[in-house]
């Protein structure tokens, strides 16, 4: 099962023939992104005659600090694995019945209505009705996790299989939450279920032994297929002890960073399946005006709040000398957050690699190398800011030197720094930061550039305000057509003023590149149909799971 980088097979596909998914309707084919790397369920050979293992063993990602609820994200980028789902996509990411047989809009895009099967048990013996299907929407809606339920204004239970969901106002991607948020199950959940999940999805906890594994075996009663293997066991190492693993033999998948991925481990084939998860570069976008949040954390920054910088430092970085050599091909340049899908705005993308551009550019804004030293200044301030990434992860560091040496050749001096989360997210309203997101979902976008998610979680952190794409944004969450919503979301982008989010237009941010997801996987694991991926938090690899088979 080997599915070669989408650069060393031909051109590049910058967007599928079809659309990938559109709400409301079913999902378009995902076979454009797939066959552009070959297919990613061409299988290699495979030694003969090894004894499948009792567990198979996975070291594909970290483990998330809420648990495994549903109601605070768990899912949100990935399979719940331990919930089932009102809908699931397929392996061509179009929608498909999980726990719902059928499901329904109102003309007003204010009522869903979804019938759910009558046959289906928690891992606890309950059984799983309508009542617990409202219960997870009406808790996700007042978490204040991850999930965005914003505009649920109530959820009902009919009777035992018909629950009806009332939004406030009209949602374009209401649908995705039907695929994505996990039920629980109404008389368990709780403070503390994160840590002891019980659902109807197709494996159940048996140990979490935190910071080092996770223990799960198959759920016999599950409503779907069952997968072949009966256990598995989520190792959670950094990036080398993944690879030291792999080459031990001690893995049986392996996620391994684009940067490693061309070295040949013995038993294992490389899968490199394409995906939306992109990385970029967030830009504060207010002036330095001694703002803060209400936790007293400083917003804006007297450099990037300048559009000429940010509109010379997407013209000077070279995108596709990015993916070939830090990516080492597995990958593609990324223009916008939302590259490849359905609602992404073609204009968008920028001549890069342009330093002269880039040049021209900022000497019209005024900025000059007064002083000789190589730095631009104006008005007394220096081009200088700093750029945070995650400690630890070796592409966005890779990615964070490579944007600092090209800036440097056009007299913006950026400071690198890697830290960990918490102190990225103290001063991540006022200093640059390499960020990465990439959806199914285009709520997604909304919540990167509207100005009512300033400040929210990881979201809008450089306080990207613009009244014009705001409406734009408003437009398109609130239409009840999907041809409509993406017309908006194209919009909020670059309009035909040349107005908008994107990098021809007030370049919010710098996007750079987006990942192919790289695994080592032994010879003799048949992964089946592999979906295009979105942000690797929440283990996408295993969307597919209960297809998965020992072939040896």
């Amino acid at each position: 099962m080997r599915c070669e980088p989408l650069a060393r097979r031909g051109p590049p596909v910058s967007r599928p023939s079809r659309p990938l998914f559109r709400p409301f309707v079913a999902l378009g084919t995902a076979a454009a992104l797939l066959a552009a790397c070959g297919g990613a369920d061409v299988r290699a050979g495979a030694t003969p005659d090894r004894e499948a293992p009792e567990s198979l063993v996975l070291a594909i990602g970290g483990e998330p600090d809420e648990g495994y609820d549903p109601t605070l994200g768990w899912g949100t980028y990935g399979a719940p694995l331990f919930q089932s789902t009102l809908l699931r996509r397929d392996a061509d990411l179009d929608l498909v019945g999980d726990l719902a047989t059928d499901w329904a809009v109102s003309d007003d895009g204010l009522t869903w209505t979804v019938t759910i099967r009558d046959d289906v048990r928690f891992s606890d013996g309950q059984p799983l009705t309508a009542s617990d299907v409202a219960y997870t929407f009406a808790t996700a809606a007042t978490s204040g996790g991850l999930v965005d339920l914003s505009d649920l204004a109530s959820a009902t239970a009919v009777d035992d299989t018909v629950v009806e969901l009332e939004l406030s106002a009209p949602r374009s991607t209401f649908v995705d939450q039907l695929a994505t948020l996990g039920i629980v199950p109404e008389h368990l959940h709780g403070d503390g279920y994160g840590r002891q999940p019980i659902g109807s999805g197709p494996f159940v906890l048996e140990r979490w032994d935190e910071g080092q594994q996770l223990v799960v075996t198959r759920n016999d009663d599950h409503h779907g297929d069952l997968p072949d293997v009966e256990r598995l066991v989520f190792v959670f190492t950094d990036e080398d002890a993944t690879l030291a693993a792999a080459r031990a033999g001690d893995v049986h998948v392996a996620g391994v960073p684009q940067t490693l991925a061309t070295d040949a481990v013995a038993g294992m084939d490389l899968v490199a399946v394409p995906s939306v998860d992109n990385r970029g570069v967030m830009f504060p976008f207010t002036p330095d005006d001694g703002e803060t949040t209400e936790e007293g954390h400083p917003i804006g920054d007297a450099v990037t709040s300048d559009l000429a910088i940010r509109q010379a430092l997407n013209l000077v970085v070279d995108r596709a000398a990015l993916v070939d050599g830090i990516l080492e091909g597995y990958g593609r340049p990324a223009h916008g957050p939302v590259d490849g899908l359905p609602w992404s705005e073609p204009a968008s993308v920028v001549e890069d690699g342009d330093p002269d551009g880039a040049a021209r550019i900022l000497a019209e804004a005024g900025w000059a190398d007064r002083s000789g030293d190589g730095v631009l200044e104006r008005d007394g301030t220096e081009a200088r800011f700093t750029l945070l990434y995650p400690a630890g992860d070796s592409v966005r560091q890779a990615l964070a030197l490579a944007f600092r040496d090209v800036a440097a050749e056009v007299g913006i001096a950026v400071e690198v720094d890697g830290l960990g989360w918490d102190a990225i997210g103290q001063r991540m309203h006022t200093d640059a930061v390499l960020f990465g997101w990439g959806s199914h979902d285009p709520t997604e976008m909304y919540n990167l550039h509207h100005s009512s998610r300033a400040g929210v979680e990881f979201f809008n952190a450089g306080y990207f305000i613009d009244d014009q794409v705001d409406t734009y944004l408003d437009l398109a969450m609130g239409a009840t057509e999907p041809d409509e919503a993406e017309v908006w979301w194209r919009a909020a982008q670059l309009d035909d003023d040349g107005d908008g989010f994107a990098a021809p237009g007030l370049a919010a941010w710098a996007w750079l590149v987006n990942l192919d997801h790289t695994y080592l996987v032994d010879e003799c694991l048949d992964l089946g149909d592999l979906q295009v991926e979105p942000h690797g938090h929440g283990w996408p690899i295993t969307a597919g799971i209960t297809g998965w088979r020992w072939t040896c």
